[in-house]
């Protein structure tokens, strides 16, 4: 057995050996070790080289606010994460761990040079040092020259450089009650939430065990506690499963850890899985965090906080050291000494800086036989890759020090109070309240919209043992500008650092934070927020509250890139959607193009013809005889409820209540600037007899139930999911009295326009329960029916300008009827087309694709489209918007056709139009080309634009500046075929 193992006690398996590396030197641990505890049992104190001036570290802590012990660990096969805490790293069979941020070795390491640097280096320095030459230009000597070495000589672990081979899971999950932190007052409130058996209750901790400061005792509350949890069928039990984030409305980020402790990984199991949790209740429970004492040299491995010394020997069996002194000004650090002299660690003296502290305590530890110094601090420590020796100060009555014996120990252990951990409770919004009693901040009014509460040490709730606290730095005997007090341990802050912020004029606490880089680390600051705060306090003579607070941000630990990717990487980071209709296409020689995420058939060449060729043709026979087109790339959302027609009329700028049952209507979506986002065509189904849930926000589909409106919205292929997020968004937060639900079909339905004189023709055969004739199913009409023996919504609608329909069908049977649809059209001579055709035939109408005639920027108005706003209707997004003075002032841009002189150019799409051929450099320009084709219905080419004041320019002259020369052009009307729409008919 190791000598710094204790003979008994502990969490630990004694019985189950487990061998680990730490660069390159092989070790045993125990099962249930840390990395960190394995190291200390193997005499190991050293295990790391501080980001700035490369001194040695040691662990200061045993959980995750460790800012020192910072390892990288490999488990081969690509397989290695840098940066993470020793102290949280859980000990398996194999681990190979390796320290960072120094060379050759963690011994031996070059960077501790930069120490001598040190009177150069202080806060601040890069942005006074490295800011010239000047002849090499503004910022290049930094970015080129002193950055490069900078990151270089400090840093952290190295990320790995190849694709990452682990999965990572996700899960949205819903309960009553959230309980973070499974300590005691964790434990209380689980088991106190579950007694409803009704009430869903999740207990995440992030440790491997239950119990927080329990599991140091014999831990037999802790054990029956746990069992009744385990066996309620309500009760959710997450270890290793870290809170990371609290984001409005009690939606939480869990980070579960779930391979990274074992030995042998199970086959395509995930690494860790995020749970996004949406509770109706939370409980904080997260503890506290002791604070360490900013002293001369307090940063030598072997220096640990006095509650870390306590978990390694009772938790974790392990003494860390041999012989000790303990520098407190807190009751607790009595304790952890009477625990570590019980471990078989010597304690040399406890050195209380406060001059009376409690009797009993210390009578307490006299009667161990510790030496118990009162009034007296700690001026200094000695030794290099390990402390040896302490220097004590006696504080004087005029606050002077005065320098005592020196004590010999390898370890010391500081204890300068508690620090209520509300990080997550202010990632809330919450407000925090400052508590003199503790002298330390503590969650006081909730933020709107949540509900949590604080339970335990997070609230400030303390018992007596832990009272007693010190912020800022510890006095010193000379001047205090000589030393190296160390506030953020891993940023390498000094208290010396934060003074002279100050001096230089710093007073928010943000800006010297910002300047210092101290709470910058990967830590957050958790050690070292509360010194800084005192430091700051007082060299600026105000109190802490006067002072304010730094930021608490998410996350609250770091987190791997991995559990926010998700499943979203390599073929499923932009996962490529196809139509039901696409093997056809496929087989019959379509050319793909993306639309986003969904490849479409851009059109469809036969033998000998290039694209212009295939396109030509596809135009001629759906203005000739019939075409048939995928559209089912199409959003689609279902809405449904009592109050969804007057949704879509408070959405829309369109009037619907009206709309009747069996008929459509174009909408035309803005957002609350007046601008045009989405449009699409909306048709009115049969209502359905439905019950509102009022808890659910949705229907339930009953007989004898309330009769409930139903529309069939379409949107542009891209902006499927934009319009059902704005949907959601104002049903949410807007108008959550609405009785409507909407839910996504656009991947439930394909779609297949049928376009063309002979449409009627050709769908007349495969239509069952629906008349065709024009009188009974006119234009911009939708009825359901059967349609090749599949049930179909089937809409009367055209983007082609000709005779139009629209077969809606389940997803699975989409092929079957575009088949039986393809069969009928090829006895009318007609055939498929793609969206290169499509694109032609809509601008030769002059109908508008969103993102193309639009730009963020362009009004109804603007397009044309003012027509379709309901003049009468009080409101709808963006209606206030459109009465901006800027949106209806005179010189606006708007749609318009554009006819080349030579009808044989065809416009290159975004081109600038001017006045003149070849206008002076500066000049603005009218408008721009936004669709530009060649027209073989026209036999010419075709152009839409948006010009400045465009609609009263027709007939005059504008130019279209090209490298090779302006084109000349002539400004007409949007609608190149068929102006009068007679052809939509049939």
């Amino acid at each position: 057995m190791s000598a710094f193992r204790t003979p008994a006690g502990g969490r630990i398996d004694r019985t189950k050996g487990i061998s680990f590396t730490f660069d390159g030197r092989i070790m045993q641990g125990l099962a249930g070790d840390t990395l960190a505890s394995a190291l200390l049992a193997n005499g190991v104190h050293l295990m790391g080289r501080s980001f700035k001036y490369h001194r040695p570290r040691g662990p200061i802590s045993a959980g995750a606010e460790e800012p020192n012990a910072l390892v990288t660990v490999s488990r081969g096969g690509g397989r290695s994460t840098p940066n993470l805490r020793a102290t949280q790293v859980e000990l398996y069979e194999g681990l190979v761990a390796t320290s960072q941020n120094r060379w050759p070795s963690l011994a031996l390491d070059i960077g501790e040079i930069n120490a001598l640097a040190a009177p150069f280096l202080g806060a601040g320095f890069y942005y006074k040092t490295f800011m010239g030459p000047k002849f090499l230009g503004s910022n290049k000597a930094w970015a080129k020259l002193y950055e490069p070495i900078i990151r270089r000589a400090a840093g952290l672990g190295r990320a790995p450089e190849g694709p990452d081979p682990d999965t990572y899971a996700s899960r949205f999950a819903h309960c009553e009650v959230l309980v973070i932190g499974g300590g005691e007052a964790g434990l209380k409130a689980a088991l106190e939430a579950s007694d409803d058996p009704k009430a869903r209750v999740i207990l995440c901790d992030e440790q491997a065990e239950f119990g927080g400061w329990l599991l140091n005792g014999d831990g037999e509350w802790l054990s029956e506690a746990l069992e009744q949890l385990r066996f309620r069928p309500n009760v959710r039990l997450l270890p290793r499963t870290q809170a990371f984030g609290y984001f409005a409305q009690n939606f939480v980020a869990l980070q579960e850890r779930l391979t990274d402790h074992l030995g042998t990984l199970p086959p395509k199991a995930p690494r860790e899985r995020l749970w996004q949790v949406r509770a109706g209740a939370v409980v904080l429970a997260t503890g506290a965090i002791e604070r360490p004492i900013a002293f001369p040299d307090n940063d030598r491995p072997g220096i640990m906080l006095a509650s870390a010394a306590e978990i390694y020997a009772r938790r974790y069996g392990v003494k860390p050291g041999s012989r000790a002194v303990v520098f407190t000004t807190c009751n607790s650090a009595y304790g952890a000494a009477l625990a570590l002299k019980e471990a078989g660690v010597e304690v040399a003296a406890i050195v209380d800086a406060r001059p009376k502290p409690d009797p009993a305590l210390a009578a307490n530890a006299l009667g161990a036989g510790i030496p118990v110094h009162t009034a007296t601090i700690l001026v200094g420590t000695e030794g290099r890759l390990r402390v040896n020796r302490v220097r004590l100060g006696k504080l004087q009555s005029d606050c002077s020090v005065r320098e005592t014996d020196p004590v010999a120990c390898d370890l010391v252990l500081m204890a300068g109070g508690w620090t209520p951990s509300v990080h997550l409770f202010s990632q809330s919004r919450g407000k925090l309240d400052w508590n003199d009693t503790i002298e330390a901040y503590v969650p006081g009014a909730t933020a709107p919209g949540q509900a949590v509460r604080s339970a335990g040490a997070c609230a400030g709730d303390f018992p007596t043992e832990m009272l007693g606290t010190f912020s800022g730095a510890s006095p010193v005997p000379g001047d205090p500008a000589k030393v190296k007090a160390f506030v953020d341990f891993q940023n390498d802050v000094t208290a010396r650092d934060i003074r002279l912020a100050t001096r230089e004029g710093f007073r928010s606490v943000e800006h010297v934070k910002r300047f210092t880089t101290t709470g910058m680390a990967t830590d957050q600051g958790k050690t070292s927020n509360m010194n800084a705060l005192g430091i700051v306090a007082d060299a600026l003579g105000k109190s802490i509250p006067e002072v304010g607070l730094t930021t608490f941000r998410q996350p609250y630990t770091p987190v791997t890139f991995g559990l926010f990717a998700g499943q979203a990487r390599g073929e499923l980071f932009d996962p490529v959607r196809k139509t039901p209709i696409h093997e056809w296409a496929a087989a019959q020689g379509a050319a793909f193009e993306d639309v986003g995420q969904w490849k479409r058939a851009h059109y469809f060449a036969r033998s000998g013809e290039d694209m212009h060729a295939a396109v030509n043709r596809e135009c001629k026979l759906v203005r000739e005889t019939v075409g048939l087109f995928d559209a089912s790339t199409l959003g689609k959302i279902e809405l449904v409820g009592p109050d969804a027609a007057e949704l879509l009329d408070r959405l829309y700028v369109n009037s619907w209540k009206g709309l009747a049952v069996g008929r459509c209507r174009y909408g035309i979506l803005l957002n609350e600037a007046g601008f045009v986002i989405d449009d699409g065509v909306i048709g009115r189904l049969e209502p359905v007899a439905q019950n509102w849930d009022p808890v659910l926000r949705s229907n339930r589909r009953e007989k004898g139930g309330e009769a409930a409106d139903r529309f069939h919205i379409t949107t542009t292929t891209g902006g499927a999911a934009r319009v059902f997020a704005m949907i959601e968004d104002y049903l949410q937060t807007e108008w959550p009295n609405l009785k409507v639900w909407q839910t996504s079909i656009t991947e439930a339905y394909a779609v297949i326009a049928v376009q063309g004189p002979r449409a009627r023709d050709t769908l007349r055969p495969l239509v069952e329960g629906i008349d065709l004739a024009p009188e009974a199913f006119p234009h911009m009409a939708v009825k359901t029916g059967r349609i090749a023996g599949i049930d179909a919504r089937l809409f009367r609608v055209s983007f082609s300008g000709e005779l139009g329909f629209e077969i809606n069908v389940p997803a699975g049977q989409g092929r079957a009827v575009w088949e039986a649809v393809y069969a009928e059209a090829l006895k009318h001579g007609g055939g498929a087309y793609g969206t290169e055709a499509m694109h032609v035939l809509r601008a030769e109408k002059g109908y508008i694709i969103v993102g193309q005639e639009t730009d963020g920027t362009m009004t109804p108005e603007d397009v044309g489209l003012g027509w379709a706003i309901g003049k009468a209707k009080p409101d709808f997004v963006g209606k206030r918007g459109l009465m901006r003075p800027d949106l209806v002032a005179a010189g606006r841009k708007q749609l318009v056709g554009l006819a080349t002189l030579d009808p044989k150019i065809v416009l290159e799409e975004g081109a600038q139009i001017t006045d003149s051929p070849a206008p002076p450099a500066g000049t603005p320009a009218l408008g721009h080309v936004t669709s530009a084709y060649w027209s073989e219905t026209c036999n010419r080419s075709i152009a839409l634009a948006v010009i400045a004041n465009g609609r009263a320019r027709m007939g005059e002259s504008v130019y279209v500046p090209m490298p090779a020369g302006a084109i000349a052009a002539t400004i007409v009307a949007p609608v190149f075929h068929d102006p009068k729409g007679e052809r939509l008919n049939g």
